[in-house]
This record gives C-alpha cells, structure tokens and sequence, in this order.
C-alpha cells in the first residue's frame, strides 16, 4: 500500500477516512443489495461518522444500533430505517427507543415478555435474536464468536419453543465475526436447515454482520447465490448488517514518533496508543500493518512501538523498517477505521485523535478535534 497524500503539517495522531476507498466499498455493498434483493444496514457499533453518513445514505437502508445512544444517532444523523438489539434492556430504555427505533430486537424470552407489548403498542416491529449454534468466528476465538459455548447472545433452538412466532416480525441471526463468504453462506443454509419451521412464521430474516463482503479475496457470488436461494425458498425479507465490513481498508490513523529509548531493544515512543486509540491491538489482539514497514528483522531496524501512557503493556507491536527513525518522523497505520475511534479514551488524559476525511480532490478536512475540555467531560 502506497502512503497517503496527506498534507505536511497535519497535526497527529488523526484518524483520516479516506473517500475514495469508502465509496469503492459501497460500490460492493450496492452490488449486493441490488442482486440479491435485499436490504443492507450500517452497523455504527464498529464505524460511526456522521459526518459521512452523507456518502451512505442513497445505498443503505438505515442503522443498526446496539443501545439506545446509538439508536439515536442512526435517527438524528442517518435519517433512515432504525433497527436496534441489545442483551437485555433497562428501566425505561424500550419506552424510549419506540420513539427513536422503527425494529426492536430482543435477545430471550423473558425480554419478550417484559417489553413486547410496549414495543407493540407503539407500533414497531419486534424481531427476535436466535443463538443458531454456528461458529465460524475467524477472530480472536471465542472472544468475538457469538455463538461461543455459553454465550449471552441469543435464543438456542432448545428454547425457542417458548417464543410465540406469530407475534414476531423479525428472526435475527448474527454469529459472524470478519467472515469470508464460507461463513456468510454457512450461516445462511445453517439458519435454514434448522430454523425453517420459524422463518415461516415471520417476514424477515436479519443475518447480521460479520460479513467482510470487501475483504480482498472475498467472493461476493456465492454470498449473493445463497441470498437468492434463502430468499426464494421462504419468500421473506432479508437484512444483512454490516459495519467493520463496509470500511474494510479505507482510512488510516497517522501519528508521530516522540522519543527514541533503548532498553535491550530500540523502542519508539508515539504520540498515539494501543491502549487507548487502537484498543483492539491489545483485546483481539493483532498488530496492524504500517505503511513501509514490514515483520521484525525484515528490514534494516527494528524497533518496538510503544505508545505514550503509563500502561507498561502499551505496546503496538514490533516492527522493521528500511531506515532508522528519527523523532518527528510521521507513521500510518493502515485500516484504522473499523472498531478504533468508537473503542477510544482518554486514559492518562491522553488527546482523543483528530476526525478528518481525505477527499478525492486531495483536500484534507478536520472534521473534529479534542482538547482538555472533552477530557474533563468525561470525568463528570
């Protein structure tokens, strides 16, 4: 991957979108939709930038949310269908979402009969999220499998008997994590094999995300094959939700190095952090790819890249580069949408990055930055 035209003197760290390779993704996801017949929603859990949302509102059908905060930014900012599950729901939050949300999830049966009414009184339509027993989560093991043993997320088929169906509008299944098409198709054929006697019962069928339809090497014809065929088989809606899957590769997070240190290695100290801007870096974990740099001992030096906190496992990776490092010198890390700036804090009072999108024309546009005053908002 070649670096980025971004201007001299950006102030770092910043997270940048870049608007072409977004709209190359939605072309994908157009795709999709148009051949399989079927809706598509932004999940804003993994990338939510309302500033632009501008650029998915003609080929999404709407926001998936997993809480009443973002329900209400999908509402406020996208403007479209709202769809929106959580595990369980509290004091209040389903009276509130039936005046944000158009479709309500719940996860069990106990929800059902707690909040349905409410949710039906309104007039929203009430979906149901199974747990189908599918694992093919290729992420972090059962740290991201839904259907892992014991999970929370969903009705198993052994509990689904207590569900009345002819009440439900929506059967929801999510149990992928960064899947290729054999997840999405397993899953699909899956949920049909197992559940068709409830698909029957209800209009649509929500497959979640997970589905990383612009991952390179992800073939989109048996994704859309296995769509068509559900689709024809049940003769009901279907919903794909993806969200780190709509921004795969199209942005960055550039940061500076601050300081040169040795101790047994040479270590280089960043202005940015896993711990707090790149947190999945430490929970999945993984080490994210940097422009001009390869694995440790590929290339000339080799160094440690550790971030500014306090925190002694603040430590992004290791890496080689061809030439040494010297301080003020201007890193990028790659695919730094997903997952990043919804995840991040101000931990050690450390600067939250700056929000800004690359435009085609070259033009480079701050959308946001952070000082003291967001720090101490956070602290009440």
């Amino acid at each position: 991957m070649t670096m980025p035209n971004l201007p001299a003197g950006i102030t770092t760290p910043a997270y940048v979108l870049d608007v072409a390779s977004l709209k190359r993704n939605l072309e994908t996801a157009a795709r999709v939709k148009r051949e399989a017949g079927i809706k598509m929603l932004l999940a804003t859990k993994a990338w939510a930038m309302p500033a632009a949302f501008p650029l998915l509102r003609d080929i999404l059908d709407g926001t998936t949310a997993s809480g009443e905060y973002e329900a209400r930014l999908g509402r406020d900012e996208f403007g479209k269908e709202v769809h929106v599950y959580a595990p369980a729901y509290g004091p209040g939050e389903v009276e509130r979402l039936v005046t944000i949300a158009d479709h309500i999830y719940f996860n069990s049966p106990g929800q059902l009969t707690k909040h349905m009414a409410t949710a039906k009184a309104a007039g929203r339509h009430v979906g149901v999220r199974i747990n189908p027993g599918f694992s093919s989560a290729t992420l972090g093991g059962n740290l991201y499998d839904p259907c892992a043993p014991g999970s929370r997320f969903g009705t198993t088929k052994a509990e689904s008997a207590q569900i009345a169906w002819g009440d439900i509008d929506i059967l929801h299944a999510h149990a992928l994590c960064e899947a290729r098409e054999e997840g999405s198709v397993g899953l699909i054929k899956h949920v049909a094999e197992n559940f068709a006697d409830e698909i029957r019962k209800v209009k649509a069928v929500n497959f979640g995300g997970g589905h990383f339809i612009n991952r390179p090497g992800y073939k989109l014809e048996p994704l859309i094959a296995a769509l068509q065929n559900f689709k024809r088989a049940f003769d009901v809606e279907v919903i794909l939700e993806p969200g780190a899957g709509l921004v795969v590769n199209t942005g960055w997070l550039a940061a500076t190095v601050l300081d040169l240190h040795r101790n047994e290695k040479d270590i280089a100290i960043l202005d940015t952090s896993a711990s707090t801007h790149m947190p999945d870096v430490l929970e999945v974990p993984y080490t994210p790819h940097i422009i001009g740099a390869k694995k440790p001992g590929v290339l000339a030096h080799t160094y440690t890249l550790g971030g500014k906190t306090c925190m002694t496992g603040d430590v992004i990776g290791e890496y080689s580069f061809a030439d040494l490092l010297h301080v003020g010198d201007r890193l990028i890390f790659t695919d730094m949408m997903q997952y990043s700036f919804v995840k991040n804090t101000t931990f050690n009072g450390t600067p939250l990055p700056d929000m800004a999108m690359l435009h085609e024309d070259g033009r480079y546009d701050v959308v946001r930055t952070y000082g003291y005053d967001e720090f101490r908002r956070r602290l009440g």
